[in-house]
């Protein structure tokens, strides 16, 4: 099969992985894959004779036996200058190396194309397929494929064989949008980075912002989606937004955001932080500007207002981990679902639902779309949260204010190594318990510090600026409750805990387990308690996500980034990279996936790799191999090996990330989800206090449902009872006994093609 894969629309980070996947999974399965430049514009205009592509000319560094001879013939993969077809590089010298995955953009170019928009541009484009003997396409859509196989066999262009060879065109779409806009999909392509970009300039403008005590106004992407808009506003701590499903509530709405920023200011806060969705209006669907929003606060409440349209940046910079990761793995299905489809079968769109790639038809997925803009226009904005995110929903869900019998003195506690999104997550309690009139009681590095007696309020200007910030601010150690348990009990009475929010790795999960059966021994411990996962491990079982993961990937990827450079400049050097993550391979899998390396390659591997690369070109490699993965081969041994092993072949070196992988500015998704995930915990804490309130403080009965911890489970928050966890748990090397990212290991030794070359 020859299969084709074309960028169309607006670039997104993350279609350079898509091209990757799609070349590299299109040649693993024997296919010959082509690639369409300049989008739909491309497919119309075709190749001439003179483009003609010619058969590679592979003059490789040694001569190679291979388990798998017909590999040679379609090798680069995607990563070198002999892509089989027209599709090696292009004359300005951009390449489909493997650093291609860490490209922004998309360098085989991408045009918004009217012609294709025209049924005479469609049928050109059908009939520069056929003549090219394409297969199957991937991204490019539409149904009208019979009609133009008619029409071009009626004027001649196409033969009989070629109508009955091509009357079936295998079609799939992946969705590159930084807005998230389309539906039955979690994400698509090139949002994540497109947020990242959105948080660090927020996390920029900060400063300058509390410097001179000013309100800015900020205007990001999102014309009919504003699913940027409410990340970025979760993730920054934004004062107010502006979306086009939600519009702002008050009538007029300019009396509700003055009524809350100048609480705000009230409260003792320097700055104002306001986004708007490009697409926002109100609810008579009123276009609102930011410069309008601007004169607002200026004119009202006399801040000295700047206005901030971060524009086409957005789409700019190096592809987060997330959009990697995800549209490889979107990538090598699509190639999947070419090769398995058939007349009968629809055209799919590859998103992503419940952390697993997911096919639907795409007919389903645009009518779904459309629905979202229709109920705006028809201001039904209900239904057009309905068809958004359950995201969407929670973040405007209405808390109404607890009477003073239902308040409760919560504390929260930091446990094990500190991870980033444990201080957004402390952050959001505090607000929340604050504004339901519960007490939030800071328990300052752990265990020994409630044992010391270092225990005090919370404030809500206090943590104001915990969003941005990594590690945890409120101290953290590995000690468990068993170090006194009976004086943990008395800690609990003395500062009269009502219930416990414990914010760690396994540790936390460790003291919950250990709390829960202390129930039976001690009184203090019947209150509603929950952890709420933090490591970068990401090790804690039957959750698909810990706070802290993502922020430790995107250190790894930017690390693996600089060295890969420096790698590939010396054109034969192997860098031996150690991560940290205990006893779990998280972080080694999913960041060799991301970064397009790999987690064990074995001298023969390296030298056959080294050996088919084209004569004087050489790429530099990486390996990634997680800390505890043997007491025998360190690091340091693998590079001493590859070293007498690659000889004049190649060299190697070693490095090792170490703790940097804990540190930086948390990520917009671990930000994100510890806001979730916090919000969550209070309202399983309210939930259980009040059943249990209702009995005798020395006669109460917990039962195991009110010791839990929160989990990400198929995209949706679930609540574990601890003592079932631990049937989950593999204690001894500290992770669950099933890892949901297990099977990656094997793809991404596949993606190397070692079961081709050995």
């Amino acid at each position: 099969m020859k299969i084709a894969v074309l960028t169309s629309g607006g670039d997104s980070a993350g279609m350079n992985a898509v091209v990757r996947a799609v070349v590299k999974a299109g040649i693993l399965k024997g296919c010959e894959t082509w690639i369409v430049r300049e989008g739909y514009e491309g497919l119309v205009r075709g190749n001439t004779d003179a483009d003609a592509p010619s058969p590679p000319n592979l003059q490789t560094t040694l001569d190679v036996n291979v388990r798998d001879p017909s590999f040679i013939q379609n090798l680069r993969f995607g990563d070198g200058a002999l892509l089989r077809d027209g599709t090696g590089d292009h004359t300005s010298g951009r390449t489909l190396r493997g650093r291609y995955i860490v490209r922004g953009g998309t360098l085989i170019g991408t045009a918004r194309s009217q012609v294709f928009r025209t049924t005479e541009g469609r049928l050109t484009a059908a009939y520069n397929l056929i003549k090219e003997g394409i297969d199957a396409l991937v991204v490019c859509g539409g149904d009208e494929w019979p009609t133009h196989i008619q029409t071009l066999r009626s004027q001649d262009r196409i033969t009989d064989e070629q109508v009955s060879r091509h009357g079936h065109l295998r079609i799939v779409g992946l969705v590159g949008s930084i807005d998230n806009d389309m539906s039955l999909t979690d994400l698509t392509i090139g949002a994540p980075t497109a947020l990242h970009r959105i948080c660090e300039a927020i996390d920029n403008i900060h400063s300058t912002a509390i410097s001179h005590s000013r309100a800015f106004v900020l205007e990001v992407m999102g014309r009919h989606c504003g699913w940027l808009t409410l990340m970025s506003g979760v993730s920054s701590g934004a004062d107010f937004i502006f979306i086009p499903e939600h519009p702002a509530q008050g009538n007029p709405w300019e009396d509700e955001m003055c009524r809350i920023i100048h609480q705000h200011r009230e409260n003792g806060k320097r700055k104002t932080i306001v986004i708007v969705a490009e697409g926002a209006h109100d609810a008579d669907l009123k276009p609102i500007r930011a410069e309008y929003v601007k004169d607002i606060l200026t004119d009202r409440l006399g801040l000295d207002t700047r206005v901030t349209t971060l524009g086409h940046v957005q789409r700019g910079g190096r592809p987060c981990a997330w959009d990697r990761v995800w549209p490889t793995l979107q990538g090598l299905d699509a190639v999947d679902a070419l090769l398995e489809a058939t007349p009968d079968t629809p055209s799919y769109m590859i998103g992503m639902r419940e952390n697993k790639v997911h096919r639907v038809p795409l007919v389903e997925a645009v009518k779904t779309t459309k629905g979202v803009a229709e109920a705006i226009q028809n201001r039904d904005f209900e239904k057009a949260m309905s068809l958004r995110d359950p995201e969407f929903q929670e973040t405007f869900e209405e808390h109404p204010l607890l009477p003073p019998e239902k308040r409760i003195r919560v504390g929260i506690m930091h446990t094990g190594a500190p991870a980033g999104g444990m201080n957004a997550a402390t952050r959001a309690a505090v607000r929340y318990c604050i504004r339901q009139g519960h007490t939030p009681l800071a328990i300052s590095n752990g265990f020994k510090g409630l044992l010391d007696d270092n225990v005090y309020e919370l404030s809500w200007l206090g943590v104001d600026n915990w969003m941005v910030r990594g590690g945890s601010e409120l101290g953290t150690n590995r000690t468990l409750p068993d170090i006194d348990l009976g004086g943990v009990a008395s800690k609990f009475q003395e500062h009269h805990l009502q219930a416990l929010l414990m914010i760690g790795g396994f540790e936390a999960f460790s003291s919950l387990l250990i709390l829960e059966d202390g129930k039976k021994y001690y009184p203090a411990f019947r209150i509603p308690m929950i952890h709420i996962p933090a490591t970068i491990s990401n090790n804690v079982p039957m959750t698909e996500l810990s706070l802290g993961s993502d922020t430790s990937l995107n250190a790894l990827v930017s690390a693996c980034d600089s060295i890969k450079q420096s790698a590939s400049a010396s054109r034969n050097r192997v860098f031996v990279v150690e991560t940290q993550g205990g006893m779990c391979g998280y972080i080694a899998t999913m960041g060799a996936l991301a970064v397009g390396a790999v987690i064990v390659y074995t001298p023969e591997v390296l030298k056959m790799r080294y050996g088919l690369d084209e004569k004087g070109q050489s790429e530099g490699r990486v390996v990634i191999r997680n800390e505890k993965a043997s007491n025998i081969y360190t690091t340091e041994v693998i590079t001493k090996i590859f070293k007498e092993e690659g000889g004049e072949l190649f060299d190697a070196r070693s490095a090792s990330l170490g703790h940097t992988l804990q540190g930086g500015v948390p990520s917009p998704l671990d930000r994100v989800y510890g806001v979730r995930f916090a919000l969550k915990s209070m309202a399983f804490i309210e939930k259980h206090h009040e059943q249990l309130r209702e009995q005798k403080f020395k006669a109460r009965v917990a039962n195991p449902e009110t010791a839990a911890v929160i989990t990400l489970q198929n995209s949706a928050i679930k609540y574990v009872p601890v003592q079932e966890m631990a049937a989950h748990a593999d204690l001894k090397n500290r992770r669950g006994k099933n890892a949901w990212w297990g099977e990656y290991k094997e793809l991404v030794e596949r993606l190397a093609a070692r079961p081709q070359l050995l």
